[in-house]
């Protein structure tokens, strides 16, 4: 099932209907799993405060980057199409799964229907595999400093490879995401009009192969290369800590500062990896459980629970640009410029030798050097 959530959605509902066609005369708005105006209230808030959120975040994120001073690197070019796949995980993955969630049907047509999760998936494909190539240019920029580095031309180009793999990915809700009345066929008039937007697999066993793919497509895999880089940029840059240590005799503000700077880079990539996996464990897990043994999902709190875990993993939008760009100085030093449109100082004398990709590069790039001044971790 695709993290976008909301095929997930509409086979819950399907699920929650048929058990109660045993008793046809209780309506939806009047079955007992009906949720209180105050619940709802709280749904639109909380889907509203992050659609804005992840949008301002987002767009606030591209403009900075685009009127940066220095010509964009690989790592803003990769930060920039995250924020765009987010800004689509936005405007498509929230409305639309909340309008359906809280009317209980499918009322923007069949295109929309085919469309709308076709979308869904590739943003969501989109953002997962931005946040791998963002891991792996750092690895490769950490790790391998004299070594070979992606120039902006190829990173635009493996952008592309990445748009074209997730659209592939995503193709099957072109085909079997059908626009139909079934699932309210058995509900006395006029509910048994009702159109619903659900998946049409040619058997269930497809259902839940194409579901275990992209659950390790889109979540596990993923996961485990993030971390892994992180975690070998962290032991590397512990090591020419303690190489540095050793090797040169640093004034007590300068021993400060370096550590300083070297425990906000750890506190960084633990957040990063952080951020990703719990955002979208909760969701993931709803899937497998929902695909594999949907009988043990609560029929009345489903859609709560599925809100929660929906909710938590559109809340990576409002998170990346927090992560990857309020979190670092120059972002801030921008930020600061863009707001107040004041130029009298010039904003170098406050900037640091970090990139928007939070990880300083330049000595990144640089050997292992006795002199103090040349390092910061």
């Amino acid at each position: 099932m695709a993290l976008s959530g909301i095929s997930l959605w509409v086979g819950l509902l399907n699920s929650s209907l048929s058990s109660n066609h045993s008793n046809t005369t209780q309506f939806p708005l009047d079955s007992p799993c009906w949720e209180s105006l105050a619940v709802t209230l709280v749904l639109v808030l909380c889907y509203g405060l992050v659609l804005i959120m992840g949008l301002l975040g987002n767009i606030l994120l591209i403009c900075i980057i685009v009127r940066q001073r220095d010509r964009p690197n690989v790592t803003s070019i990769f930060i920039a199409n995250l924020s765009i796949s987010d800004i689509l995980m936005c405007v498509f993955c929230l409305p639309f799964t909340l309008s359906s969630m809280l009317m209980d049907q499918w009322v923007f047509g069949a295109a929309l229907c085919r469309l709308t999760p076709f979308i869904q998936c590739t943003s969501v494909t989109v953002s997962v595999l931005s946040l791998v190539l963002i891991a792996l240019e750092r690895h490769q920029l950490v790790l391998h400093p004299s070594g070979w580095k992606p120039s902006p031309a190829q990173a635009c180009s493996a952008l592309l490879g990445v748009w074209l793999v997730s659209a592939v990915t995503a193709l099957p809700f072109l085909v079997f995401q059908l626009l139909s009345s079934d699932p309210y066929s058995e509900l006395p008039p006029p509910h048994s009009q009702l159109q619903a937007c659900h998946e049409m697999w040619p058997s269930m066993q497809d259902r839940r192969a194409y579901s275990a793919a992209l659950l390790v497509f889109q979540y596990c895999g993923p996961l485990l290369l993030i971390l892994l880089c992180y975690l070998r940029i962290f032991l590397r840059l512990q090591l020419r800590r303690r190489l540095l240590e050793r090797q040169c005799s640093c004034s007590h503000a300068e021993e400060q500062r370096r550590v300083a700077h070297s425990k906000r880079v750890s506190i960084m990539l633990v957040a990063l990896v952080t951020a990703f996996g719990v955002c979208w464990l909760p969701l993931n897990v709803f899937n497998a459980v929902a695909d594999w043994n949907e009988e043990a999902l609560p029929v009345c709190q489903h859609d709560l629970l599925f809100s929660f875990c929906h909710l938590l993993a559109m809340s990576s939008t409002c998170i990346n640009p927090i992560v990857y760009g309020f979190l670092n100085t120059n972002f801030r030093s921008e930020v600061r410029s863009t707001l107040l449109h004041c130029h009298c100082q010039p904003l170098e004398e406050n900037y640091e030798s970090i990139p928007l990709s939070v990880m300083n590069t330049d000595m990144s790039r640089a050997s292992l050097r006795t002199n103090c001044r040349n390092h910061s971790v």
